[in-house]
């Protein structure tokens, strides 16, 4: 049978901005950021309120994006792959000249549109990485929300990318900044190590920017 594909797809939008992306590879990079609603994982340290969202048509995320000028376009969440009908909004933005950008957990197979891909494996759901995840990114970026050294040597193992990173968790206004390095620390300091660990911080916040 085949799938009846919407002209005009409606999407959980949390929040559509213009921005400097504030943390990885990519630090300083303008961009519009497209959050989307809901998450395939519930981490208890989100900063994102990914269930309050509105329902927006394709349309009319095309039109808000003429009021931007960044030709950058994040993908973020909440978890963008779960999505429904993501590929037809890709491929729309594609088409017009944007180069996309998806911030993911990596539990989920990354669409073909996208140009770069910055995966964020959580810790706090090590065992669900076991049974899936995906196998290679531009950058991993992973939340240090306790011991997460023998989580990071899987993910090692797991996805290949030329950048990973280890970030603080923010709880409480409070980020762990000494226990993140220290662990960045024991991570560069193995005999042998087979990748080199970076510090990623949302300095976007620090900016007092979104």
């Amino acid at each position: 049978m085949t799938e009846i594909r919407p002209e005009n797809p409606s999407y959980r939008l949390v929040e559509m901005f213009e921005s400097l992306q504030g943390e990885g590879y990519n630090t300083g990079m303008p961009a519009v950021f497209i959050r989307l609603g809901k998450c395939n994982l519930a981490c208890a340290w989100c900063d994102t309120d990914y269930l309050k969202f509105d329902s927006v048509p394709l349309s009319g995320i095309l039109g808000r994006l003429k009021n931007h000028s960044a030709r950058n376009i994040i993908i973020t969440g909440g978890e963008p792959t779960i999505q429904p009908h993501l590929d037809i909004l890709l491929n729309r933005l594609k088409s017009e000249g944007y180069k996309l950008f998806l911030e993911t957990n990596g539990l989920n197979p990354a669409p073909a549109q996208f140009d770069y891909i910055a995966a964020s494996p959580k810790a706090c759901y090590a065992e669900k990485y076991e049974k899936q995840c995906i196998t290679a990114a531009d950058e991993v970026r992973i939340v240090a929300d306790g011991d997460v050294v023998a989580f990071c040597e899987k993910m090692e193992r797991k996805i290949c990318t030329a950048r990973y990173y280890l970030s603080p968790c923010e709880r409480g206004g409070e980020m762990n900044i000494y226990d993140t390095i220290r662990q960045i620390g024991l991570l560069n300091s193995r005999e042998n190590a087979p990748v080199y660990w970076q510090l990623s911080v949302q300095t976007h916040k620090w900016a007092g920017i979104e």
